[in-house]
């Protein structure tokens, strides 16, 4: 009995943390748009100045998309030939989880008897726990500098840790710029050498 509540306490705690960590990508692109010619980029400034995030939290996430973008072989130019801007929403996400594994109860159907009116029996422990966490979307936008047309968008969707230690955060921002430059450029268009 003890050994079946702490599997069922330690499979609850991983599918929590683990939802906890994931980001959630979709990413959409013009298949007209020619990605093996852009090489150089720059930040769209008017977009990234409305983005409604701290401007620490901004300063963040430009480092991130610097590293990604420089990892990927694109320069910071003057003179780009894509501009990236992002935004972000977010919302405040309430999660119910029901830990009553309990049988039994008034109603149709005992433990021994499915039939008969009456009490159930059988072991079990009940109650709700309930969370709250912040569940952020950050969009990352490519757009062609020359034609000043979209042609790439980039969406993360993940719980964002509210947490006062600056490096899990600064870590999380990157986790999530990561997996969603992780689509980009379209792979579908990327040449092979």
């Amino acid at each position: 009995m003890k050994s079946l509540k702490r599997f069922a306490l330690f499979a609850f705690s991983v599918a929590l943390l683990g939802s906890c960590s994931s980001v959630q990508v979709i990413s959409d692109y013009d298949q007209k748009a020619d990605f093996n010619t852009y090489k150089s980029y720059a930040f769209y400034k008017t977009g990234i100045d409305r983005a409604q995030i701290s401007d620490l939290d901004k300063k963040r996430i430009l480092r991130a998309i610097e590293s990604e973008m420089s990892s990927r072989g694109f320069v910071k130019s003057d003179s780009p030939d894509v501009l990236i801007s992002i935004f972000t929403k977010e919302r405040e996400r309430v999660d119910i989880y029901n830990n009553n594994f309990a049988w039994g109860g008034w109603g149709w159907g005992g433990f021994y008897n499915p039939w008969a009116w009456g009490p159930g029996w059988g072991w079990g422990w009940g109650g709700n726990n309930v969370s709250t966490s912040t569940e952020g979307s950050l969009y990352i936008d490519v757009i062609d500098a020359n034609k000043k047309e979209l042609v790439w968008q980039g969406r993360g969707v993940g719980t964002l840790n509210n947490t006062k230690n600056i490096e899990k955060k600064e870590q999380r921002i990157k986790e999530f710029v990561a997996q969603i430059l992780e689509e980009y450029p379209p792979a579908t268009v990327v040449a092979v050498n």
